[in-house]
């Protein structure tokens, strides 16, 4: 069993709130200076950075996990992410038809730039990507299943788009397996004060959106890594994660 440290909740600078600083190859290099093993990025209703950002992984020695930080029906944000990149680009093309597609205002929202694996810029998205999709928050867990991967809460103890903040409470029902805090010292009293809470598996990561909010070397997973592979660390990564591989 070996440590990974980890940050699972990343934006690029395809995300309008991303700075342009953003790309594949400075976030893995960010997070190898920061003594991470295990990066995710997680855009806004996107997944279209993730091709650059694992060959960006590859070359710093970071295992890559491709994902989505997707808005619901309710502005409520869930982490999707995938054991396979082909997978998460599947998903990246069914969230496409339900995104509502408002022309992005640049001067207001910021960029949206997709790179290539040199963080040369090769496209932008036209439609501001951080406003809700038509996907509610009960079948975004069932639907991202699907699609052969896991969905989470993202920052369910954060005011703004967290599940908590918009319903009030963490609904006992929901199938989610996961909650992610931005703030682990806070998950005891939200244990305390959500009962539905006690049960899940929790993950503390970033939500950055700058390089400097990237994570540090503290948060970490183990995982047994023998014989060593990435996909094999991702694969045992899901599993403690709860997914059904």
């Amino acid at each position: 069993m070996n440590k990974y440290y980890y940050d699972l909740h990343i934006h690029s600078c395809l995300s309008p709130c991303g700075d342009n600083d953003m790309t594949p190859n400075n976030i893995a290099g960010m997070g190898t200076l920061n003594g991470l093993n295990i990066m995710a990025l997680t855009d806004h209703n996107t997944s279209k950075n993730c091709p650059a950002f694992f060959k960006a992984a590859k070359k710093n020695g970071i295992i890559p996990v491709a994902g989505m930080e997707l808005t619901t029906a309710e502005d409520i944000h869930a982490v999707c992410l995938f054991p396979e990149l082909e997978s998460a680009m599947e998903f990246d093309s069914f969230v496409e038809k339900h995104r509502m597609l408002i022309p992005n205002r640049k001067d207001i929202f910021g960029d949206q730039y997709i790179l290539d694996e040199n963080d040369e810029i090769i496209g932008e998205d036209e439609y501001l990507l951080s406003n809700a999709t038509d996907i509610t928050i009960d079948d975004v867990y069932e639907i991202t299943k699907s699609h052969g991967g896991i969905c989470y809460p993202a920052h369910v103890d954060r005011e703004s788009n967290g599940i908590i903040a918009t319903l009030g409470t963490f609904p006992e029902y929901m199938a989610f397996k996961v909650a992610e805090f931005r703030d682990g010292g806070k998950i005891d009293g939200y244990n305390e004060k959500y009962p539905a809470l006690k049960d899940k598996i929790k993950v503390v990561s970033s939500d950055a959106h700058f390089l400097w909010d990237i994570k540090e070397k503290k948060e970490y997973f183990e995982i047994d890594d023998e014989p060593y592979s990435s996909s094999l660390v991702r694969k045992k990564l899901f599993e403690i994660l709860g997914a059904e591989l």
